[in-house]
């Protein structure tokens, strides 16, 4: 019997980012079962377990897998794809559930393996994670997952495999020159240069993590009006638009000088899947604004040429009927929503609040692949009243009544955020050991 054990070198965590390098260990080991006899002392199962093992070969690769429900417009590269991989004798397509999109090249680990009995070889694969291809991804209509097949083959026996699973993160590739961040001097670089030593090249994930810490580490505050039909309810801060998982989404409001009072708000944080079509390819830039609620005045939620530049923009817009806040010809996104995290205050007596709605680690960043575009966005829910006296006055106590009854109504509004990976190292997530048995 051959066992077939494999490990992930980063013990604590089995998260990877798009081109990084996986390593793994593999280990082959002939057990050797023993068994008590009845007159005691121990003796082989049979006489087969005293002879050596042959393995004729063991390959190990990267795979991708795409289950969806969506219709597919690529089917001529996963045929393609598929009928190379099924010239090998590793036919991964029907190894698990899904249609492979990415494949590495397999990685031969050894030929004609003999192992004796309690014996044990071990191998070291290592491979990078595709730069194009799509992150770890669990959605209602659509699954990315990765594994590492290993696959050997006894002689005269079929084709047996190991998959070890493993979560990727997608790193934003620089598609720009003014992209390139402006990396920070250390001492070695300051002091004076040895011709004789080797200049240390920074690769292209370096320069992704260095570019992925400037975008989210930058303060660019953007200001929200809110008012609906009956007038001003309050502003809204959000200090900046991109964030890393594990962070918290912090932003303020303003209740001062308001026209309506804002007796309740609740803030969610909501994943959207959106199912790419022809029609939402041709209207992406409209598709990018924010998404407002029939009771909000229009805003405008992504500036990006003002985000860039850093500069504070107050965008404050007169109130406006439920029929200006967008554009009837604009197609509304639609697609599956999926709350991760609520914040919920009663605020009628409040000046001023804060907002925090913290990111999870185990949530899926913004992506955008050719069935999916995932977004994120924050879910506003008011409920306002024009009743601007809450209480009544008690002449025979001096204190304020509650009225029986308060007139109120609802208005949402969807302000979109982006959220990038964080750094695989700072995600606690152990791995295991995954074995197979050759009996």
């Amino acid at each position: 019997m051959i066992e077939i054990k494999a490990k992930l070198l980063r013990a604590d965590s089995a998260i990877y980012a798009t081109g990084e390098r996986v390593e793994c260990l593999i280990e082959f080991t002939h057990k050797v079962f023993q068994e008590e006899p009845a007159g005691g002392g121990t003796r082989s199962r049979n006489a087969n377990d005293a002879s050596q093992e042959n393995l004729a070969w063991a390959s190990a690769q990267l795979h991708c897998y795409r289950k969806t429900s969506y219709s597919n417009p690529s089917a001529d590269r996963t045929a393609e794809l598929t009928e190379m991989i099924g010239r090998t004798a590793l036919d991964a397509v029907t190894q698990a559930p899904g249609e492979v999109i990415v494949a590495t090249k397999p990685k031969i680990l050894f030929c004609d393996l003999r192992l004796q009995p309690g014996e044990t070889k071990m191998y070291f694969f290592n491979e990078f994670v595709p730069r194009d291809g799509p992150p770890t991804y669990r959605g209602h209509d659509i699954r990315y997952f990765y594994k590492i097949t290993i696959a050997t083959q006894r002689v005269k026996s079929k084709v047996q495999t190991l998959t070890v699973p493993i979560r990727v993160l997608p790193i934003p590739i620089i598609a720009r020159p003014d992209e390139l961040p402006v990396t920070v001097e250390t001492n070695e670089e300051l002091a004076p240069t040895n011709p004789f030593l080797e200049k240390r090249e920074i690769s292209e994930l370096e320069i992704s993590w260095h570019h992925l810490k400037n975008v989210t580490a930058r303060r660019a505050p953007k200001f929200y009006r809110i008012s609906n039909k009956r007038g001003f309810v309050g502003r809204f801060c959000l200090f900046k638009p991109a964030y890393k998982l594990g962070e918290d989404i912090v932003g303020s409001l303003d209740f001062g000088q308001c026209q309506v009072r804002c007796v309740q708000f609740s803030v969610k944080l909501q994943q959207q899947e959106l199912p790419i079509r022809p029609q939402i390819v041709q209207n992406q830039s409209l598709q990018s604004q924010s998404s407002m609620g029939d009771d909000v005045s229009s805003i405008n939620s992504f500036d990006m040429a003002s985000i860039a530049s850093g500069v504070v923009a107050d965008n404050l817009h007169k109130s406006a009927t439920s029929g200006s806040a967008r554009d009837k010809d604009a197609p509304a996104p639609s697609g599956k929503l999926s709350t991760i995290s609520t914040s919920h205050q009663v605020c009628y007596a409040t000046l001023q609040t804060q907002v925090v709605v913290p990111i999870p680690l185990h949530v899926t960043p913004t992506f955008r692949t050719d069935l999916v575009d995932v977004r994120w966005r924050l879910h506003f829910e008011f409920v306002t009243t024009t009743l601007m006296d809450f209480g009544v006055p008690n002449p025979e106590h001096g204190e304020l009544k509650a009225p029986a009854e308060l007139p109120v109504e609802t208005m949402v509004w969807n302000l979109p955020v982006t959220v990038y990976a964080a750094n695989p190292l700072q995600i606690y997530a152990p791995n295991q050991t995954f074995n197979l048995l050759i009996k």
